[in-house]
Protein backbone atom coordinates (compact mmCIF):
# COMPACT_ATOMS: atom_id res chain seq x y z
CA UNK A 1 0.00 0.00 0.00
CA UNK A 2 1.06 3.93 -0.64
CA UNK A 3 0.99 4.29 3.00
CA UNK A 4 3.70 2.10 3.85
CA UNK A 5 6.27 3.52 0.66
CA UNK A 6 6.21 7.01 1.72
CA UNK A 7 8.96 7.84 4.33
CA UNK A 8 8.19 8.61 7.72
CA UNK A 9 9.67 12.40 8.00
CA UNK A 10 12.69 14.51 7.14
CA UNK A 11 14.06 15.35 3.45
CA UNK A 12 12.84 12.11 1.68
CA UNK A 13 9.45 12.54 3.15
CA UNK A 14 8.95 16.11 1.72
CA UNK A 15 10.73 15.13 -1.83
CA UNK A 16 8.40 12.24 -1.91
CA UNK A 17 4.96 14.62 -0.83
CA UNK A 18 6.22 17.17 -3.85
CA UNK A 19 6.43 13.95 -6.19
CA UNK A 20 3.30 12.75 -4.75
CA UNK A 21 1.46 16.22 -6.40
CA UNK A 22 1.92 15.45 -9.64
CA UNK A 23 -1.21 13.98 -11.29
CA UNK A 24 -1.43 11.04 -14.22
CA UNK A 25 -2.11 12.88 -17.38
CA UNK A 26 -4.20 10.04 -18.90
CA UNK A 27 -6.23 10.78 -15.96
CA UNK A 28 -5.98 14.18 -14.05
CA UNK A 29 -7.91 13.26 -10.96
CA UNK A 30 -5.55 10.92 -9.46
CA UNK A 31 -2.00 11.39 -8.78
CA UNK A 32 1.25 8.87 -9.34
CA UNK A 33 0.58 8.20 -5.67
CA UNK A 34 -3.40 7.78 -5.86
CA UNK A 35 -2.56 5.00 -8.44
CA UNK A 36 0.63 3.82 -6.67
CA UNK A 37 3.20 4.63 -9.65
CA UNK A 38 5.32 6.48 -7.40
CA UNK A 39 7.40 3.72 -5.37
CA UNK A 40 10.21 5.44 -4.22
CA UNK A 41 11.48 8.94 -3.35
CA UNK A 42 14.75 10.42 -1.40
CA UNK A 43 17.47 12.36 -1.14
CA UNK A 44 21.21 10.46 -1.88
CA UNK A 45 24.18 11.19 0.32
CA UNK A 46 25.42 13.19 -2.79
CA UNK A 47 22.38 15.19 -2.56
CA UNK A 48 20.51 14.09 -5.70
CA UNK A 49 17.12 13.49 -5.09
CA UNK A 50 15.94 10.18 -6.47
CA UNK A 51 12.53 8.71 -7.54
CA UNK A 52 11.33 5.49 -8.87
CA UNK A 53 7.81 5.03 -10.92
CA UNK A 54 6.10 1.76 -12.07
CA UNK A 55 4.14 2.13 -14.97
CA UNK A 56 0.35 0.85 -15.06
CA UNK A 57 1.68 -1.70 -17.56
CA UNK A 58 5.35 -2.11 -20.05
CA UNK A 59 4.19 0.04 -22.86
CA UNK A 60 2.28 2.99 -20.37
CA UNK A 61 2.84 6.11 -23.23
CA UNK A 62 2.02 8.15 -20.22
CA UNK A 63 5.45 7.53 -18.22
CA UNK A 64 7.59 9.80 -20.13
CA UNK A 65 5.09 12.70 -18.92
CA UNK A 66 5.07 11.37 -15.64
CA UNK A 67 8.90 11.74 -15.23
CA UNK A 68 9.26 15.23 -16.71
CA UNK A 69 6.36 16.34 -14.70
CA UNK A 70 8.01 14.87 -11.57
CA UNK A 71 11.33 16.38 -12.52
CA UNK A 72 9.84 19.62 -12.98
CA UNK A 73 7.85 19.76 -9.54
CA UNK A 74 11.05 18.87 -7.83
CA UNK A 75 12.96 21.46 -9.47
CA UNK A 76 10.82 23.83 -8.84
CA UNK A 77 10.55 23.40 -5.33
CA UNK A 78 14.50 24.13 -5.20
CA UNK A 79 16.24 20.66 -5.80
CA UNK A 80 18.68 21.04 -9.02
CA UNK A 81 19.58 17.40 -9.33
CA UNK A 82 16.74 15.38 -10.18
CA UNK A 83 16.44 11.46 -11.18
CA UNK A 84 13.41 9.62 -12.28
CA UNK A 85 14.20 5.95 -12.78
CA UNK A 86 11.18 3.52 -14.43
CA UNK A 87 11.29 -0.08 -12.90
CA UNK A 88 8.83 -2.56 -14.30
CA UNK A 89 10.09 -5.09 -11.19
CA UNK A 90 8.07 -5.61 -9.42
CA UNK A 91 4.94 -5.15 -11.81
CA UNK A 92 2.47 -2.41 -11.09
CA UNK A 93 -0.84 -3.98 -9.76
CA UNK A 94 -4.62 -2.28 -9.01
CA UNK A 95 -3.71 -3.87 -5.33
CA UNK A 96 -1.74 -0.55 -5.17
CA UNK A 97 -4.66 2.06 -6.42
CA UNK A 98 -5.12 3.80 -2.81
CA UNK A 99 -8.26 3.81 -1.32
CA UNK A 100 -8.78 7.81 -1.79
CA UNK A 101 -7.42 6.92 -5.63
CA UNK A 102 -10.88 4.00 -6.31
CA UNK A 103 -12.78 7.06 -4.56
CA UNK A 104 -11.55 9.62 -7.32
CA UNK A 105 -12.10 7.10 -9.85
CA UNK A 106 -15.69 6.45 -9.12
CA UNK A 107 -16.56 10.24 -8.72
CA UNK A 108 -14.45 11.16 -12.15
CA UNK A 109 -17.14 8.66 -14.21
CA UNK A 110 -14.64 5.66 -14.32
CA UNK A 111 -15.58 1.91 -12.80
CA UNK A 112 -12.67 1.38 -10.47
CA UNK A 113 -11.14 -2.23 -9.66
CA UNK A 114 -12.43 -3.81 -7.57
CA UNK A 115 -11.01 -7.09 -5.07
CA UNK A 116 -7.49 -8.31 -5.44
CA UNK A 117 -5.62 -8.77 -8.61
CA UNK A 118 -6.08 -12.48 -9.75
CA UNK A 119 -2.36 -14.37 -8.95
CA UNK A 120 -2.96 -16.03 -12.38
CA UNK A 121 -5.56 -16.36 -15.04
CA UNK A 122 -9.10 -16.90 -13.65
CA UNK A 123 -11.71 -16.66 -16.66
CA UNK A 124 -15.24 -15.86 -15.00
CA UNK A 125 -17.90 -13.16 -15.93
CA UNK A 126 -17.48 -9.51 -14.53
CA UNK A 127 -19.73 -7.65 -13.09
CA UNK A 128 -18.68 -3.53 -13.04
CA UNK A 129 -20.49 -1.16 -11.28
CA UNK A 130 -21.99 1.58 -13.49
CA UNK A 131 -20.28 4.89 -12.02
CA UNK A 132 -23.52 7.03 -12.91
CA UNK A 133 -26.46 5.35 -11.61
CA UNK A 134 -24.63 2.17 -9.36
CA UNK A 135 -26.28 -0.23 -11.92
CA UNK A 136 -24.61 -3.69 -11.89
CA UNK A 137 -26.71 -4.41 -15.46
CA UNK A 138 -23.16 -3.44 -17.63
CA UNK A 139 -22.26 -4.90 -20.25
CA UNK A 140 -17.97 -4.64 -21.76
CA UNK A 141 -18.38 -2.81 -25.23
CA UNK A 142 -14.67 -3.03 -26.20
CA UNK A 143 -11.43 -4.46 -24.09
CA UNK A 144 -10.00 -1.09 -24.84
CA UNK A 145 -11.03 2.10 -23.79
CA UNK A 146 -9.97 5.47 -24.22
CA UNK A 147 -6.12 4.58 -23.16
CA UNK A 148 -4.94 0.82 -22.65
CA UNK A 149 -5.47 0.17 -19.08
CA UNK A 150 -9.31 1.19 -19.70
CA UNK A 151 -11.94 -1.04 -20.93
CA UNK A 152 -15.61 0.62 -22.59
CA UNK A 153 -18.35 -0.46 -20.49
CA UNK A 154 -22.34 0.35 -21.32
CA UNK A 155 -24.66 0.45 -18.31
CA UNK A 156 -28.07 -1.43 -19.84
CA UNK A 157 -30.12 0.66 -16.71
CA UNK A 158 -29.35 4.08 -17.61
CA UNK A 159 -27.50 3.36 -21.16
CA UNK A 160 -24.82 5.86 -20.58
CA UNK A 161 -21.07 4.41 -21.65
CA UNK A 162 -18.23 4.52 -19.07
CA UNK A 163 -14.84 3.21 -18.92
CA UNK A 164 -13.35 0.61 -16.66
CA UNK A 165 -9.73 0.74 -14.55
CA UNK A 166 -9.06 -2.57 -15.26
CA UNK A 167 -7.90 -4.85 -12.79
CA UNK A 168 -3.97 -6.16 -14.11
Amino acid sequence: MVADLRPAAGPDAAVWDIAATVCDPEIPVLTIEDLGVLREAHVAETGQVQVTITPTYSGCPAMDAIRDDVTAALRSAGYDDVAVRLTLSPAWTTDWLSDDGRAKLARYGIAPPTGKAAAGPVRIGLSVKCPQCSSLDTREMTRFGSTSCKALYVCNACREPFDYFKVH
